[in-house]
């Protein structure tokens, strides 16, 4: 299924106001980017962009689309004939799927003919946003867990089946190592996990027949929930009895689960049993609504966990549920001439960069590894080895700066054109891998849970330049 009326009813009536009073085929660039990380952290981690491109290059619109478009007795006939025949038209640049991204960095750009544009706004603002939430919420969690595995748990949490589908992709891109919805493990070839609810020992007369059943069918992978009546008098010595009785057969337990209560107790007093029964290596999964600061500070509290399963708070990323990403646009096409645009308010934080841009992330020099800012330019500038820039950080007050001694990268490449797409990477783990790699190289202080230190990003004095002037000229109109 396709999204093309997945957008808002202005977008729609935009699009039909233009084909009233504009040429047809007037051309029109928006960025995508937002302006404040969730969480008050210093970046957000890109996601979505395989979805995207795969809805903008069959964009299209179905007989029935036209059928209801019309019953709404609000749009021009030539408009309606326009949709008809409409297909993708437009080219994307946009960064790689898991890359950190800054406030006021361009993620995506897209550029075509204004009223398709216009009516992509919505859908890509929607898979954009989500995506990225969620992906930067998984590192959040996976960030602090030091290496241990984390599983995404959250599909009867998520806001519908969309939401749990490719919220569990981003999770994985993020830094998460399974998902327990076999959906999207089967569209996105990524490990489905998942044991046994409490449902299951319930469904037996007592908690040592439940495991024993459990154990019979799955011997190579026993995994027991251990607290549905006591983690400590019940669960984990049945738990013991049933690994004793595995080993002896010749197979090796996983390990348990704890699903609630005090779980860093729990999970210190299961160890010693485990330990002192002889399964050193039975593995503690902690699970029940956690969090990055619930895990951070369970670890630092020294509970001896090996996993964690974890679900709503991260597939609603729900200490800050939105990312505010928008779409502006940055540039008409006039007279075959780009022309840029601005949006300017009283808020310094909503002026809107214009023209068609690039970002650079420059490296040290010195070590090529350590990322140490980034450069939003025009896209037609060349940056040498010394750049005159200007802090694009509203919070900032010390504006002028001149960088040398660096390595530049651009982040963003063409993706799509309307001939064709080109190749990027959709092996799910292959991106979790790149984000990986593209976070260690970022300072230790932008990664803090707390308090991260802000990342420096810059405009070069052309683009701050453009900006001043369109700010100076439309405030004069």
């Amino acid at each position: 299924m396709y999204h093309e009326l997945l957008t808002d009813m202005y977008e729609f009536s935009m699009a039909n106001g233009y084909y009233q009073t504009l040429p047809h085929d007037k051309q029109a660039r928006f960025d995508v980017f937002y302006r404040k990380a969730p969480d008050d952290d210093s970046f957000v981690i890109s996601a979505g962009l395989m979805q995207v491109i795969d809805e903008v290059k069959k964009w299209h619109f179905t007989s029935d689309d036209i059928t209801y478009l019309k019953s709404l007795h609000h749009f021009s006939n030539g408009f309606l004939n326009y949709l008809e025949k409409a297909k993708n038209q437009c080219t994307i640049k946009a960064m790689p799927e898991g890359t950190p991204v800054f406030p006021q960095e361009p993620i995506l750009s897209i550029s075509g003919p204004l009223m398709d544009v216009q009516m992509l706004e919505t859908l890509i603002l929607n898979i954009i946003n989500h995506q990225s939430l969620i992906a930067t919420k998984a590192w959040q969690i996976t960030n602090v867990t030091g290496g241990r595995k984390v599983m995404e748990f959250g599909a009867r949490r998520a806001q519908g089946p969309d939401a749990a589908i490719y919220g569990a992709r981003a999770a994985i891109i993020g830094g998460c190592s399974s998902t327990s919805n076999v959906l999207a493990a089967k569209m996105f070839n990524v490990p489905a996990v998942g044991t046994m609810a409490h449902a299951w020992i319930e469904s037996f007369p007592d908690e040592l027949t439940a495991f024993r059943a459990w154990a019979k069918i799955y011997p190579d992978s026993a995994a027991l929930l251990v607290d549905t009546y006591d983690v400590v008098n019940s669960g984990v010595p049945n738990a013991i009895k049933v690994f004793k009785e595995l080993r002896k057969a010749g197979h090796e337990p996983v390990g348990i689960r704890i699903d609630s209560g005090d779980i860093a107790q729990l999970a210190s007093k299961a160890r010693k049993m485990l330990d002192d029964a002889g399964f050193p290596n039975a593995k503690i999964t902690a699970s029940n609504a956690l969090d990055a600061h619930i895990v951070k500070a369970l670890l630092d509290e020294g509970a001896p966990l090996d996993n964690f399963g974890i679900g709503e708070r991260l597939i609603t990323s729900s200490s800050s549920p939105v990312l505010s990403g928008v779409y502006k646009m940055s540039a008409l096409k006039n007279n075959g001439k780009w022309v840029p645009k601005i949006k300017i308010s009283n808020s310094r934080e909503k002026i809107t960069l214009p023209g068609n841009k690039q970002v650079y992330r420059l490296y040290d020099k010195n070590n090529p590894n350590q990322a140490i800012a980034d450069v939003i330019a025009l896209d037609d500038e060349k940056i040498g080895s010394k750049i005159t820039a200007f802090n694009a950080d509203f919070h900032v007050t010390k504006n002028k700066v001149i960088l040398t001694d660096f390595i530049s990268k651009p982040l963003l490449n063409q993706v799509l054109t309307p001939e064709k797409s080109a190749p990027i990477e959709t092996d799910t783990f292959a991106i979790q891998k790149f984000a990986k790699k593209e976070l260690d190289q970022l300072p230790a202080a932008t990664k803090r849970l707390i308090n991260p230190d802000r990342f420096p990003v810059y405009l070069t004095k052309k683009l701050f330049d453009l900006q001043q002037k369109l700010i100076s000229e439309y405030k004069n109109i």
